[in-house]
C-alpha cells in the first residue's frame, strides 16, 4: 500500500507550487498592469508634480552650489589675505611692491591690489594705480586696520576707465583687506585688494554650461538688501521682481508667475559662509519656466503606458519560474527577521536553499546583523585605543595635539606646560622597565588629579607629559606659578616599587598663547624651549618662557 499511495501524495504536492506560480505570475501581471494604467491616467497631474518636485529640487541644488562656490571663493581669498598680512616682510613696500605685482601676475580675478601705511596713503599698488594717494577714508582701509575684512560688491569710481578688461563702465568690486601688524602687535598698514566682480560671471557659466537645457535658466545674485546684483539687464541693480521669495530664510523652491506673466519654477539658496567666514549674505535665485516642466508630462505618459505593459508581461513570466524557488526561503528569512525585530534572543537568519543569490542574501544578513550587533562596542573600543595611553590611562599625544588645534581659535586664551620627569632614566635602568612602568602611572594618576576639569593633561611619550589649560571667559586665570609647585611637589614624593622606595623630580617648561605667539605651533615650541632652560638651570622647577630664554636658548 506504501508503494502505491506515495505516487498520489507527489502528485499533491506537486500541483501546490504550481498553483503558487500561477497565482504570482497572474498578481504581478496585474498589479503592474493596473499600475501602469493608473499612473497613465493621472499623469497629467502627477507626473508634472513630480517633475516640478525635481526640478524644483535641482533649481535649490543649483542654487545652493553656486552660493557654496561664492562662500568658498571668499573665504579661500580672506583666508589668503589674513596668512599674507602676517608676514613681516611686507612691511617693506619694496617686497610688498613685488608680491603685489606676483599676485597679480597669477591671479586675474585681482583688479587692484595694494598696500597702504597707518595714515592710509598707498605707498605701493598693483600698475601704479592710486600709488600715493590717500584712502584713509575708504572702508577697505578704515575696516581693514581693525581686521581681516570682507566688503560687499560696489562701484570704484576711482578705477573706471583704468581697468583694462572693464574699460567702458564703472567697474564693481569685492572687498577684502586685512591689518599689517609690527612685532609689538600695532597695525602698521593695511593689504587691501579689489576682486573683480567677473568671477561670479565665471562661476556661473561653470555650474550652467554643462546642462542641456541651460538656455531656458536664469541665475540672480541678491545683495544683503535684496538688490539684484547679477541677472537680466533689466534687473540688476532693482529689487527682486518677486519679492516674497525672499520672505523665507531657509532654502527651498516654489512655482510662482513673475511680471512678465510666465510660471516658473524657482529655488532659493542663502549663502551662510564657510568656517569662519560669516558670508555678505547673498541670495542666489534659480528659476526655469514651468512650462520645460509639462512638456514632457505627454511624453513620459506613454512612456509609462508602454513601458507597464512590457513589465507586466515579462514580470508575469519571471514570477511563474521563480515563485517556487524564492517564496519558500524569503518566508523562513523573514519569519526570523520579524522575531530579531521583535527583540527575541538566539534567533539567526537561516542559510536558506533555492537559487545562489537566496543563500547569499541569507548568508549577507546574518554577518550584518552580527556585525551592527558588535559595532557600537567595537568603535568605542577603537577610539579608546586611538585616543587614550595605554600605560597612564592619560589623552595621548594624538589626542592632546587634535584637542590643542581644535580648542585654540577665536578671541580664547591658553596656557601650554611641557613637563619632563628628572631622574627617570636611573630608575629605568637600574630597576628594569616594569619598575619604570609603575612610576610613570603613579605620575600620570597624580598629575590627573591636580589640574582643573576643563583642563587636558597628556602623556606625549616616554616620561614627557604635557597639559593645555584653557582660559574662559568670566573665571580668573590660574596660579601658574602656584600650579607648577604643586605639579612639581606631587611628582616628588616617594613612588613605592617592589617594597623599594623611588623617587623622581620634574622640570616644567611654560608658554601661553595668544600672549607670546599668534600660532600655537609656536607656543608649544616656546614651552619646550623653556622645559629645557629649567633642566639647564639645575631641573626640578618651572621656567615660564620670555624672549631672555629665547635669546639663552640661541647662545
Amino acid at each position: 500500500m506504501t508503494p502505491l499511495g506515495r505516487p498520489s501524495g507527489n502528485r499533491h504536492r506537486r500541483s501546490s507550487p504550481l498553483g503558487l506560480r500561477a497565482t504570482v505570475a497572474i498578481t504581478l501581471a496585474l498589479l503592474v498592469l493596473g499600475t501602469t494604467l493608473a499612473k497613465g491616467l493621472v499623469i497629467g497631474n502627477g507626473a508634472a508634480d513630480a517633475l516640478a518636485r525635481e526640478i524644483g529640487a535641482s533649481m535649490t541644488g543649483l542654487a545652493q552650489s553656486l552660493a557654496r562656490q561664492l562662500d568658498s571663493t571668499m573665504w579661500a581669498r580672506a583666508n589668503q589675505f589674513a596668512a599674507l598680512a602676517r608676514i613681516e616682510a611686507l612691511q617693506d613696500p619694496a617686497v610688498a611692491q613685488s608680491t603685489i605685482d606676483e599676485l597679480k601676475r597669477r591671479d586675474s580675478t585681482i583688479a587692484w591690489i595694494g598696500m597702504t601705511d597707518a595714515t592710509g596713503r598707498v605707498v605701493a599698488a598693483s600698475d601704479g594705480l592710486l600709488l600715493h594717494a590717500d584712502i584713509a577714508s575708504r572702508p577697505v582701509h578704515q575696516e581693514g586696520m581693525k581686521g581681516l575684512f570682507v566688503g560687499d560688491v560696489h562701484e570704484a569710481v576711482a578705477l573706471k576707465g583704468k581697468v583694462k578688461y572693464l574699460r567702458d563702465e564703472t567697474p564693481k568690486f569685492v572687498d577684502v583687506s586685512a591689518p599689517l601688524r609690527k612685532a609689538d602687535g600695532t597695525v602698521a598698514g593695511v593689504l587691501a585688494a579689489h576682486y573683480s566682480w567677473a568671477w561670479a560671471h565665471a562661476s556661473i557659466r561653470e555650474l550652467t554650461e554643462p546642462l542641456g537645457d541651460h538656455k531656458s535658466l536664469t541665475l540672480y545674485i541678491l545683495s544683503a538688501d535684496g538688490t539684484v546684483l547679477i541677472g537680466p539687464d533689466s534687473a540688476v541693480g532693482k529689487p527682486l521682481p518677486v519679492p516674497s521669495l525672499l520672505e523665507k530664510p531657509q532654502d527651498g523652491w516654489r512655482t510662482d508667475v513673475w511680471p512678465d506673466g510666465v510660471a516658473y519654477v524657482t529655488g532659493v539658496a542663502h549663502g551662510k559662509g564657510l568656517h569662519d567666514y560669516a558670508g555678505l549674505g547673498w541670495t542666489v535665485v534659480a528659476r526655469q519656466p514651468a512650462d520645460v516642466v509639462y512638456a514632457e508630462t505627454h511624453r513620459l505618459q506613454l512612456m509609462i503606458i508602454v513601458s507597464g505593459l512590457v513589465l507586466a508581461v515579462l514580470f508575469s513570466v519571471i514570477g511563474w519560474f521563480a515563485a517556487g524557488r524564492i517564496a519558500r526561503p524569503l518566508s523562513a528569512i523573514a519569519d526570523a527577521a520579524e522575531r530579531i525585530r521583535q527583540g527575541e534572543h538566539g534567533v539567526v537568519i537561516p542559510e536558506a536553499g533555492g537559487a545562489a543569490e537566496i543563500r547569499r542574501l541569507s548568508v549577507s544578513l546574518r554577518d550584518l546583523i552580527d556585525s551592527l550587533t558588535n559595532k557600537d562596542a567595537a568603535l568605542m573600543r577603537l577610539e579608546d585605543i586611538a585616543y587614550e595611553d595605554r600605560l597612564t590611562a592619560l589623552p595621548n599625544r594624538r589626542y592632546f595635539e587634535q584637542y590643542v588645534e581644535a580648542s585654540t581659535g577665536g578671541d580664547g586664551s591658553a596656557t601650554v606646560m611641557y613637563i619632563d620627569l628628572d631622574g627617570f632614566k636611573p630608575i629605568n635602568d637600574r630597576l628594569g622597565h616594569d619598575a619604570g612602568d609603575t612610576v610613570l602611572r603613579q605620575v600620570g594618576g597624580r598629575l590627573a588629579t591636580i589640574f582643573r576639569d576643563d583642563d587636558v593633561v597628556a602623556r606625549l611619550g616616554g616620561d614627557e607629559f604635557a597639559a593645555v589649560l584653557p582660559r574662559r571667559a568670566g573665571r580668573p586665570a590660574p596660579d601658574l606659578s602656584g600650579l607648577a609647585d604643586r605639579v612639581i611637589a606631587v611628582v616628588n614624593e616617594a613612588v613605592s616599587v617592589n617594597g623599594e622606595k623611588v623617587r623622581v623630580g620634574c622640570s616644567i617648561g611654560i608658554s601661553a598663547w595668544p600672549e607670546d605667539a599668534a600660532d600655537m605651533h609656536t607656543v608649544m615650541r616656546y614651552a619646550d624651549a623653556a622645559l629645557y632652560k629649567a633642566k639647564r638651570d639645575g631641573r626640578n622647577r618651572a621656567v615660564r618662557w620670555s624672549r631672555e630664554v629665547a635669546d639663552a636658548a640661541s647662545h
